[in-house]
């Protein structure tokens, strides 16, 4: 019984906690891309993804994808480093780590220039606006967490957090 344990401990580690780990470098799936894309540094947080082309307002830009989830797996992946879970319903979310498009290097703002929508049980990030040619992609989270977690997106109208209350 431990030793099948174990195994299962050596398993998640290498299958879901490496994955995530702070030296992840960015993958972005052409495929899920509607517009030329790449992912550089970012002034926000760690990795960031910037328009190579202008997106005019009210297209699809990226597709958010990834691995389907329930709550208690969700939970039990929370102890990553770092962690890219999108909610689509109260008992589903979608993993970027795990079959990801890229989408989930998107940096939280407190003045977004892409919001997000759930089509058909896919996620679509939308912008808000014409987005310029080496202009980073960003989306508010609406992290509803009871912990505060610190903003650092520099926006003019920022919250301080990114779970502010609404």
């Amino acid at each position: 019984m431990a030793m099948r344990r174990n195994r299962e401990l050596t398993a998640f580690v290498r299958e879901v906690v490496l994955p995530a780990g702070p030296d992840r470098k960015p993958v972005l799936d052409p495929a899920r891309m509607l517009f030329r894309l790449h992912a550089s540094r970012s002034r926000i947080h760690g990795w960031g993804l910037f328009a190579e082309e202008r997106i005019p307002k009210g297209r699809r830009v990226l597709e958010y994808t990834g691995e389907r989830i329930g709550e208690r797996e969700a939970e039990r992946r929370s102890v990553r480093p770092s962690v890219y879970l999108f909610r689509v319903s109260p008992v589903r979310l979608v993993d970027g780590v795990i079959g990801g498009s890229g989408a989930e290097f998107i940096n939280h703002s407190c003045d977004p220039n892409l919001t997000a929508r759930i089509t058909t049980g896919r996620i679509w990030l939308k912008s808000l606006r014409a987005i310029a040619e080496g202009e980073e992609l960003t989306y508010d989270y609406r992290l509803s967490t009871g912990v505060m977690l610190p903003c650092r997106c520099g926006a003019a109208n920022c919250s301080r957090y990114l779970n502010r209350i609404r």
